[in-house]
């Protein structure tokens, strides 16, 4: 039991992702409180309902867990403040942050509305701010009390490799998954000498979020492993959030079943210097345009070599 004596606040955990990683901490011993809006739609439409958050929060309790369900709008800066004070209300403190919670409203960039953009970049990048920001500072104030020690404190956050793929139908997702990433980072270096880390995820699941991305690939029925399944992504943030990973923070993982992958930060592809005060166009175009004629579009940016091209 890990996480015994913990207590973890896990956002959109009525469903799918969110709740495999709910059941997952409580079953390493933690408390959790079950955050979420309870829109039907994938999108975030249709009347909120306590019964998704609640449902979770039931099971957690009759497996012998201690569970809480809080249904409110992470994106709602008041709301996030809120979830936190039930969390520290309840069982005493916070300790471990999984943000999960999100939607879609996919659209070509070229047909994208103005609130298809805000309202996905509101519930996935500012949900993970809010929460994130009230967090630390119940960790930064407990830290003080504790006249400058480490709390040990636990962020998971959720990002996708749309972020790094690009996914042309999804710029309003993947650009919030990419802003997640950042988010992340520095997170972890401003909470490092509170000994609380931060760290994101990329999982591949099937959920309602991913139905189309995974559209006819079923679940096998023969018995073998779903790679897909939820419940394989969910013992990577339980370890996440346990004291077993006090050195890990700052990392990007990507997870689906039977795999974990660390991802590395960016890396130099090509150096081009000039010996003079500034390249020229026709340098530019010299030196640049056959380069990335050789590759294919996209290769460049995913490349971890460094191809030393010097000029000078």
């Amino acid at each position: 039991m890990p996480l015994a004596g913990k207590t973890a606040i896990v956002t959109g955990a009525g469903r799918g992702l969110g709740r495999a990683e709910a059941l997952e901490l409580a079953r390493l011993g933690a408390s959790v409180v079950v955050n979420d809006f309870g829109r039907p739609g994938r999108d975030g439409s249709g009347e909120a309902s306590a019964a998704p958050a609640e449902a979770v929060a039931q099971e957690i309790r009759e497996a012998g867990g201690h569970a809480t369900a809080h249904v409110g709008d992470v994106a709602d800066f008041e709301q996030a403040a809120e979830l936190v004070r039930l969390a520290v209300d309840t069982y005493g403190a916070l300790d471990i942050l999984v943000n999960n919670a999100g939607i879609l409203r996919d659209r070509m960039v070229f047909s994208m509305t103005e609130d298809e953009w805000d309202s996905v970049i509101r519930v996935h990048l500012k949900g993970h701010f809010n929460t994130t920001r009230f967090a630390a500072a119940h960790w930064r104030e407990r830290s003080k009390a504790a006249d400058g020690g480490p709390v040990g404190g636990r962020i998971v956050n959720t990002s996708s490799e749309a972020f790094l793929a690009g996914s042309p139908g999804q710029p309003n997702y993947a650009a919030a998954k990419g802003g997640i990433v950042g988010l992340t980072t520095s997170t972890a270096g401003a909470l490092a000498k509170y000994g609380v880390t931060a760290n994101a995820i990329c999982p591949r699941a099937r959920t309602r979020m991913t139905e189309d991305v995974f559209a006819g690939l079923e679940p096998p029925d023969d018995g073998t492993l779903d790679a897909l399944a939820p419940e394989h992504v969910a013992p990577l943030v339980g370890y996440l959030a346990a004291p077993e990973a006090a050195g890990v923070s700052g990392q990007v993982f990507v997870v689906h079943g039977g795999m974990v992958a660390v991802l590395e930060r960016p890396k130099v592809a090509a150096k081009l210097d000039t010996a003079k005060e500034a390249f020229t166009f026709d340098e530019l175009d010299g030196v640049l345009t056959p380069y990335f004629a050789e590759r294919p579009r996209g290769e460049t940016f995913a490349a971890v070599e460094v191809l030393g091209l010097k000029r000078g």
